[in-house]
């Protein structure tokens, strides 16, 4: 080879050096970092916009990542008897959550009523033994507490139902047909519904939701967007079995009350006025030859009760109308601080609202005359 040739490959192969380098710097600057800080990025995912996710789709991740914690699943087991009286054993499941981090957990009555051992699994999985406390059966609430063992707990904050609006956007966790910690959204689509749950028990003044609440879900929490507790998910109304998107929780006022008597006192405070009566309608009113078309006949005051302390009267003698036996003479009581009573469960609406201790105004109808009463509340 010539010294002119061996010049010309030389130039050659550095041409093609030159192309490679020049390839493969390209090839670095668009695909592959050049700096430490390029590698971290590429490792580290987006957030906020940058990962593609809606604010309000960050929003439901926020909320399931701050409530999963202390949203527990409620396993209950009983024991019952077949026809011919063998021993069957039954397994119930339903939701609650943290309220502190002391380990008292909030749920539904229905979910642990008659268990003899209850099992809660939070949402790191750790389970524990839980004891009852004890319950408001009329308006669904109990409350378990469990031991932490040292363990570190996640408690929810409870926030304040009265300030709600329909449409506000909450959010459902809980554990339907045995699905641990699955989230739902919805917005709030009424308020202030008094629901009847069965012959003794009702929700007053009920968060409607079409957030999806089915079985399981119930005693789990009904969060805002602020991750607070808004109220307790307690019955939905199906005629299949599964969400129809009308779902209601108990108002998380209301839970408060019961769980906050049940911790201090070892039971419910019910407020009470020590009356007992039946309704009143026209028809009877008119029969009776009374001064009211309708309100809530008293035939009964407490003895020592604070209706007979305000001075209250209940019937004096005793009339057959029909097959029923009325007791007439006592004062009829047309409305409670200005709320119309029709009924029995109109009188208990508002006492359920109530506190003992508290002073309400009875307008009642002794004889021809209209009176307002002030009456102390006691407790039942």
């Amino acid at each position: 080879m010539t010294p002119d040739q061996t010049a010309q490959r030389k130039v050659r192969i550095l041409g093609i050096l030159l192309l490679i380098g020049l390839a493969a710097y390209w090839a670095g600057t668009r695909w592959g970092p050049r700096s430490p800080a390029g590698v971290e990025a590429l490792r580290t995912p987006a957030s906020g916009s940058e990962s593609g996710l809606t604010p309000d789709e960050l929003i439901n991740v926020r909320i399931y990542r701050q409530a999963e914690p202390a949203v527990a699943n409620i396993v209950t087991r009983a024991v019952e008897y077949d026809f011919f009286l063998n021993p069957v054993p039954v397994e119930g499941a339903g939701s609650g959550f943290l309220i502190d981090t002391d380990g008292h957990v909030l749920t539904n009555y229905h979910v642990v009523q008659d268990a003899e051992t209850i099992e809660v699994t939070l949402g790191d999985q750790s389970r524990y033994k839980a004891k009852f406390l004890g319950a408001d059966p009329r308006n669904d609430i109990a409350l378990l507490k469990i031991d932490p063992k040292g363990h570190k707990l996640t408690a929810l904050p409870l926030g304040d139902a009265r300030t709600l609006e329909v449409g506000q956007k909450v959010l459902a966790i809980g554990n339907p047909f045995g699905f641990q910690s699955t989230l739902t959204t919805g917005v709030v689509s009424a308020l202030g519904r008094t629901v009847q749950t069965g012959q003794n028990t009702f929700i007053d003044e009920a968060i409607q939701t079409d957030a999806a609440i089915n079985r399981g879900n119930s005693g789990g929490p009904l969060l805002n967007t602020r991750g607070e507790v808004i109220g307790v998910n307690s019955a939905i109304y199906t005629p299949s079995g599964t969400t129809a998107g009308i779902g209601f929780a108990i108002p998380i006022n209301t839970a408060r009350h019961v769980a906050e008597d049940l911790i201090t006192q070892g039971r419910v405070r019910r407020a009470s006025l020590g009356i007992e009566g039946r309704p009143l309608w026209p028809g009877l009113a008119q029969a009776l030859g009374l001064s009211v078309d309708e309100g809530f006949l008293i035939e009964r005051v407490t003895p020592g009760g604070p209706a007979e302390a305000a001075g209250i009267r209940g019937g004096t003698r005793t009339v057959l109308a029909g097959l029923q036996e009325l007791r007439l003479g006592g004062d009829i009581l047309i409305a409670v601080d200005g709320k119309k009573i029709l009924s029995q469960v109109d009188l208990n609406l508002i006492l359920n609202r109530m506190r003992p201790g508290e002073t309400v105004t009875l307008t009642i109808y002794r004889g021809q005359q209209k009176m307002d009463v002030k009456v102390k509340l006691g407790e039942r």
